[in-house]
């Protein structure tokens, strides 16, 4: 069979951004060559938010150009490239090994980071899904394989000559196994102790964020006062929440998907009814205000309007830097829902009451936030006692009896 090898050639590149005034991206920028193989002129283009993020993909494509690659091919997305060389990529493994990683790729990869080009795939963006997927309850096993087979796919990437280093390649992960299961064996040992350090936090947040946004704040106080996942919170509307009774109803919860963010049903799949205290009424109702009153409005959002993740809060944030600061290195975002549930245990919530607000499917998870503290084992011992010698034993006083139980 007769063929022509078509040799990579340096195409130059001609380039222009446009700024195009009331777009949400309002940078648009386009490269335009000409094939050398059939002499017919090509262009590709791309939105952007700002000028410097439209250049940064004009010389991303220049760079792929001089090094002899079609410029079309070095702007394919992530799910493209990897189902057209997975093949390749995955050469010389075992069937075993291949249907964990498939089943990794097409349930994982692909919905948190398929939708981006090749090139744009980032150490950033590989940690920001790998943390989503261990928040979202995903096993160790599940985790390792969706990373390997991105790991292969971005590595044969770089053999292709479309990226220089393999963005996958990420460390430190696994030690979120170790932290979650020092939060399941304690989990009250990660809450804030009180309001006033609730409040200091939020304040401390919103100075660190660009603009100064009170909006973070309010999500933080929200968060913990509800205990909420940031995810539970960005999806609430104003629909969901009843002003008469002081009652939200958690319907959905915003994850990455195929194309940006979605909302999806919670992490249990059932509705769960919170209340709001006090607290926090306040700016839920200035929120519903600012809302005008339409049901679908989202009643947290970001400064530019757009949904939260809990990725997106720590950036905006400083988050690291600012709980360091404050003296909490361990603080994570989900932490301020243990906060929640600790505070509400401590407040005497039933535990029945307490595993229907915390939406969690086994009692025996919820009973880790009611660990006694000292007193309510004095109280313990002294109520034995009087049970087995009730003349010699004195009751405990009111104020000694354990709460909540």
């Amino acid at each position: 069979m007769s063929y022509r090898h078509q040799l990579p050639i340096a195409v130059p590149l001609s380039t222009d951004i446009e700024h195009r005034q009331d777009r949400r991206l309002p940078y648009k920028a386009r490269v335009r060559w000409v094939d050398p193989h059939t002499g017919r002129r090509k262009s590709l283009t791309q939105a952007h938010d700002t000028p410097e993020s439209a250049q940064e993909w004009i010389v991303a494509l220049q760079a792929s150009a001089a090094r002899g690659i079609d410029p079309a091919t070095s702007n394919q997305s992530l799910a493209e490239y990897g189902t057209a060389q997975m093949q390749l990529a995955l050469r010389g493994l075992e069937p075993k090994t291949t249907d964990p990683y498939l089943a990794g790729w097409r349930l994982r990869v692909v919905p948190a980071l398929g939708h981006l080009p090749l090139t744009m795939v980032t150490n950033g963006a590989v940690d920001r899904a790998t943390y989503a997927w261990i928040a979202d309850g995903e096993g160790r096993s599940t985790v390792k394989n969706s990373l390997a087979v991105l790991v292969r796919v971005m590595e044969q990437a770089v053999r292709d000559g479309l990226i220089t280093a393999n963005p996958a390649r990420i460390k430190g992960w696994q030690r979120q196994y170790q932290l979650a299961e020092d939060e399941l064996d304690d989990p009250r040992a990660l809450a804030l102790r009180d309001w006033a350090a609730l409040k200091e936090l939020a304040a401390a947040l919103v100075a660190r964020s660009h603009g100064q946004f009170s909006g973070w704040g309010e999500v933080v106080l929200f968060a913990a006062c509800t205990a909420a996942r940031i995810g539970e919170v960005s999806g609430v509307r104003v629909k969901d929440i009843d002003t008469s009774h002081w009652i939200w109803t958690v319907r959905r919860q915003t994850t990455p998907s195929p194309g940006g963010l979605a909302d999806k049903n919670t992490k249990g799949k059932v509705a769960r009814r919170v209340p709001l205290i006090a607290e926090v009424r306040p700016l839920v109702a200035q929120r519903i205000l600012a809302a005008g009153q339409r049901p679908d409005a989202r009643l947290f959002t970001g400064p530019q309007g757009g949904r939260i993740t809990t990725a997106i809060l720590r950036d905006a944030t400083h988050w690291d830097e600012v709980v360091r600061s404050l003296g909490y290195e361990h603080l994570r975002r989900h932490d301020l829902r243990h906060t929640g549930l600790t505070w509400m245990a401590d407040a005497g919530v039933p535990l029945h009451v307490l595993r229907l607000i915390a939406g969690h499917g086994s009692l025996q998870t919820t009973q880790r936030y009611l660990h006694p503290d000292l007193r309510s084992v004095v109280s313990a011992g002294h109520t034995l006692s009087g049970h087995l010698n009730p003349v010699a034993t004195p009751p405990p006083t009111p104020a000694s009896r354990p709460r909540g139980l």
